[in-house]
């Protein structure tokens, strides 16, 4: 049986794979099972410091597999306990995962699979990639945070017309309206990522985490609130041995040796 997610261990960082290439890796229950098994492997290895998702094949993810919910003869099929268990959990984790956590988007991106890969903190798109807010094709509502993330992205007139008309959006418009991080040549995908990746794999780790708390927290925050949390999680930073660190490398004009560690 073929594993529905493969995980590759690199110097400072993970590749986790969604290993289901010939239904364009959709989700099932097997590859959510075996995606936060993935994902709590990462966190609990200290040497990991950055996450990279992409995809097997010729799509990143098509979102939730249909095929999974359809109706027997005389039966309705009652979403939402999938949201509770698997894809909000999901969402949530990814967003509060302590390092960053970058989607490789090597192809199309639609429905919830669509709205994981925004809820990473970097999204990299292949140039032939697209993003599709399918669901409004088959009579629901953008989950997984789509309702949330799209208006933050793009603002509320592009998320509306990207929401109720489920058309796609190609990866180098998703880099003008904001959407994403950036655009590349299909054949560079997988080296960006990875030199991405490499990147945070040497950076102040905590001090990442703490910058992903605090634009997150900003979203709900009042300016006032928000100052105040900036003035906590500051003092939180300066006291990390990356912010030592990166003072000395600075005075003695080298570059930083961060070790990404809390103490």
């Amino acid at each position: 049986m073929t594993e529905p997610i493969l995980t590759e261990r690199c110097d400072g960082y993970r590749i986790v794979t969604l290993n289901r290439p010939d239904r364009l890796n959709a989700f099932n229950e097997a590859m959510h099972i075996a995606l936060r098994a993935a994902i709590d492997a990462a966190e609990a290895d200290e040497s990991c410091r950055a996450l990279m998702i992409t995809g097997a094949g010729r799509g990143f993810c098509t979102g939730q597999d249909l095929s999974d919910r359809l109706a027997k003869p005389g039966e309705t099929v009652v979403l939402g306990g999938t949201l509770e268990q698997h894809y909000n959990p999901l969402v949530r984790r990814l967003r509060a995962l302590p390092f960053p956590v970058v989607a490789a988007v090597n192809g199309v991106a639609a429905g919830a699979g669509c709205n994981v890969a925004l809820a990473c903190d970097i999204v990299i798109a292949a140039r032939s990639a697209s993003f599709i807010q399918s669901f409004a094709r088959v009579g629901l509502i953008p989950d997984s945070g789509g309702t949330w993330t799209l208006p933050r992205l793009v603002g509320d007139a592009r998320a509306r017309g990207l929401a109720l008309l489920a058309e796609p959006l190609p990866a180098d418009k998703a880099e003008q309206w904001g959407l994403i991080w950036k655009c590349v040549d299909d054949a560079a995908l997988a080296d960006e990522a990875r030199k991405l990746c490499a990147h945070f794999a040497t950076a102040p780790t905590q001090g990442l985490a703490l910058i992903k708390r605090a634009l997150d927290a900003s979203a709900r925050n009042s300016l006032d609130a928000q100052l105040d949390l900036e003035r906590d999680l500051q003092r939180a930073a300066s006291l990390t041995p990356d912010y030592a660190e990166g003072v000395r490398a600075f005075m003695e004009k080298r570059k930083p040796n961060f070790s990404g560690r809390k103490a």
